[in-house]
């Protein structure tokens, strides 16, 4: 029986979507894999800035920690109530000294107070910090962005956080769709 030319061509046709949509799948894991992460955010403590169940993309390739960066990090910690990812933002890295006015609410980084618009509330709990302290080699001081609701480098189970932990820098928002920026 002699095959039908439109349905060589309709079959040919699939295959070709078929394997360019394979292509562009396996593309696509294979930069997620070792370029990017996705990372989801579970609780409150970055409120304004990222929300409950907010998905982000950080880079994978994540070096040098730098003051203002959102990371997400995986240092072990004290306590089985905290989270083992945590998103927070780079308040201070190393050598730098950290103080806390908590009447004022005010962050200090070597003495100057920090413009924190990226805030919920002014910073007034306290969290267990004594301050002021110095960030060590290797290490970085994080908090979140709604600081009386984020447990963070203020409470001594969470401490400074090694700069080997940190999984990558926060790129932007995948989830919710449309609103991709981070502050």
């Amino acid at each position: 029986m002699p095959e039908n030319k439109n349905t060589s061509g309709f079959v040919s046709a699939v295959f070709d979507v078929v394997s360019v949509l394979s292509t562009a799948i396996v593309a696509v894991a294979v930069v997620f894999m070792f370029l990017f992460r996705t990372v989801g955010v579970y609780g409150t403590s970055m409120v304004p800035t990222l929300n409950h169940l907010d998905r982000i993309v950080l880079s994978a390739f994540y070096t040098e920690p730098k003051q203002g960066d959102i990371v997400v990090t995986c240092q072990p910690n004290e306590s089985e109530a905290i989270e083992d990812t945590l998103v927070k933002r780079i308040i201070a890295t190393e050598g730098q000294v950290v103080d806390i006015d908590f009447n004022e609410g005010v962050v200090y980084v070597d003495g100057v107070a920090l413009d924190e618009p990226y805030t919920n509330t002014p910073t007034n709990d306290r969290e267990g910090f004594e301050g002021p302290v110095t960030v060590p080699e290797g290490y970085v001081f994080v908090m979140g962005d709604n600081r009386n609701g984020s447990t963070d480098s203020r409470d001594s189970r969470i401490g400074f956080i090694r700069e080997e932990y940190i999984m990558g820098k926060a790129l932007f928002r995948l989830v919710p769709f449309g609103d991709f920026e981070i502050g």
